[in-house]
């Protein structure tokens, strides 16, 4: 029976040590996407919308899908994707904008972000079966009657209970903090994105009035 409860009790340590590199990957990606996803400031979107404007003013459409190209930033992304469906008519084109923006930048970013939750309420939960493990564990060599109880080997169970138990905390508790903070910085990405997609329909609009079915 001990070396069951030994090899269940490399089983939580593992299994909490994959949990926890899990977590730590999503928050990277998550962290890693919203950067990709938005401007460094206000100040370098004013930029890129000023760049833009140029050649949509001469109603050169291909000019601003140029400056578009290749940038992953989603207010490049969702211009150029303006641009290129101008034929469907403005109504049209910012209704597609916005459901884009919602699918493929927000809705992605809480998916990766649901794993992270799935994370946090995981490791404490493996933390507590490692509990219950370590705790059965010593109950088990106390309810043996022709056992000599070794005290030692009765505080490495409980031991190991405890330590699963603060493991599955120590997991927790900084994902909890990182999710917070980075639902903060989504939050900023999404009012400067929405703030600089409205000012480039503001710009859009007046080419294709400029410039109908150019």
């Amino acid at each position: 029976m001990d070396q069951v409860f030994t090899i269940l009790g490399y089983v939580i340590y593992f299994v909490m040590f994959l949990i926890a590199l899990w977590g730590a990957f999503c928050v990277v990606m998550v962290w890693s996407r919203v950067r990709q996803k938005q401007f460094a400031d206000e100040e370098q979107q004013t930029l890129f919308l000023e760049a833009i404007e140029e050649p949509l003013s001469r109603g050169d459409y291909e000019g601003a899908i140029e400056i578009c190209d290749g940038d992953r930033r989603a207010t490049c992304q969702l211009s150029q994707m303006a641009i290129e469906n101008r034929s469907i008519g403005f109504g049209k084109v910012k209704q597609l904008v916005a459901d884009r923006f919602q699918r493929d930048v927000l809705q992605d970013l809480e998916y990766r972000l649901s794993w992270v939750y799935t994370v946090i309420k995981t490791a404490p939960m493996i933390g507590l079966l490692g509990t219950v493990l370590g705790m059965m564990a010593a109950f088990a060599k106390l309810a043996d009657p022709d056992a000599t109880v070794v005290v030692s080997k009765l505080a490495q169970d409980i031991q190991f209970a405890l330590i699963t138990t603060a493991l599955g905390l120590a997991i927790a508790i900084p994902l909890v903090l990182c999710t917070a903070y980075i639902n903060v910085v989504i939050r900023k990405m999404e009012d400067l994105v929405s703030y600089g997609i409205n000012q480039f329909l503001e710009i859009f609009k007046e080419a294709n009035i400029r410039y109908p079915g150019k």
